[in-house]
């Protein structure tokens, strides 16, 4: 039996998106993880998780409520997508009757931006690779492209590369997406830097999530294609703050990287506008601004990741995030070594 788990991800600095060609530093946080399994078969199998991918509802109210929040596919086409994708690439294949069976679990909150869909690719991608004996023939950087292809060629879903960046190093890092790079290598530059630096940190999530991703970067992405000179800008601020709260992390200085993280909100509000961005994240950034503690969304929207200094913070924080309807962990960051 092979079991493969890949946590959750948060984007603590830099660019809103890899989509921009930018830098960003993102984390790997323990709190959330998907899980894939892989037995021997004589068949090829995925075998449905009925709380991911559900085809019985008790009410009519709770199908349209499935459908609005997740849309109308699951988990399977992105299993059976990866699976296809892989052996198309991979030169060992199991024979006739020497299969495999896929179950996969995960409790990643869904469509808050903290990499759930690309976690369970990951953790797959990982098992298939163990299971063919190939893991000297993919590097984390190629693990990450091929999740990528998953959706964005397999699937034709737009999505970007920081998630899976993350997920298939673990731990911190610091990603450089240039476009002339990437073009030669194949993967952007990725920088691992010690997750023992970061500081204590919280996450606060709501639990009606929105489809934000697309919402979200579709019109600047646009706008940015077409050479928008304030768009331009500000992914040049943008991918400053990374490299500058590199900087003060490697230095130590915590209270700064905070800064940044308050920094980079405040220029993706004036970037993206309230309308865009929602309610509920920024009821989220302000309560955390009311403690005091400098937050930001951690990715496309539905949660956001603040930092905080003092014991009796956390629990304040805690207890308004509950009174307004969300709910709020004291983040447990992933060291990088794997599972």
């Amino acid at each position: 039996m092979i079991k493969k788990t890949t946590y959750a991800r948060a984007g603590l600095a830099g660019n809103p998106s890899d989509g921009f060609h930018g830098k960003t530093i993102s984390a790997c946080i323990r709190n959330f993880s998907a899980e894939v399994t892989l037995v021997e078969d004589r068949l090829i199998v995925i075998e449905r998780n009925p709380a991911m991918d559900p085809l019985s509802f008790s009410t009519t109210e709770e199908m349209i409520n499935h459908s609005e929040i997740y849309g109308y596919y699951g988990m399977i086409r992105l299993l059976h997508a990866t699976c296809s994708l892989f052996f198309k690439t991979c030169p060992v294949r199991p024979h006739v009757g020497h299969g495999f069976r896929i179950t996969y679990k995960s409790d990643i909150p869904r469509q808050v931006g903290l990499g759930g869909s690309s976690a369970v690719v990951v953790a797959l991608l990982k098992a298939l690779i163990e299971f063919t004996g190939t893991e000297a023939m993919y590097p984390p950087e190629d693990i990450a492209t091929m999740a990528w292809e998953v959706e964005n060629k397999e699937l034709g879903i737009t999505a970007g590369l920081q998630d899976r960046v993350i997920q298939a190093h673990g731990g911190l890092l610091y990603m450089d997406f240039d476009r002339e790079y990437m073009a030669a290598h194949g993967h952007g530059k990725y920088e691992r830097l010690d997750p023992a630096l970061l500081p204590p940190a919280f996450i606060a999530y709501t639990h009606q999530p929105r489809k934000y991703s697309g919402q979200m970067h579709n019109p600047i992405r646009f706008a940015h294609e077409q050479g928008d000179a304030n768009i331009v800008k500000a992914m040049w601020e943008f991918a400053r703050y990374a490299n500058e709260a590199k900087g003060v992390l490697q230095g130590g200085d915590q209270i700064v990287f905070g800064k940044f993280m308050g920094m980079n909100w405040q220029l993706r509000r004036a970037l993206y506008g309230d309308e865009l961005l929602g309610k509920d994240n920024l009821q989220m950034i302000e309560i955390a601004s009311k403690h005091h503690c400098p937050a930001k969304l951690p990715g496309s929207g539905g949660a956001v990741i603040g930092i905080y200094e003092r014991a009796d913070q956390l629990s304040e924080l805690i207890d308004d995030y509950k009174k307004a309807g969300y709910s709020c962990i004291k983040v447990e960051w992933d060291d990088g070594r794997g599972v």
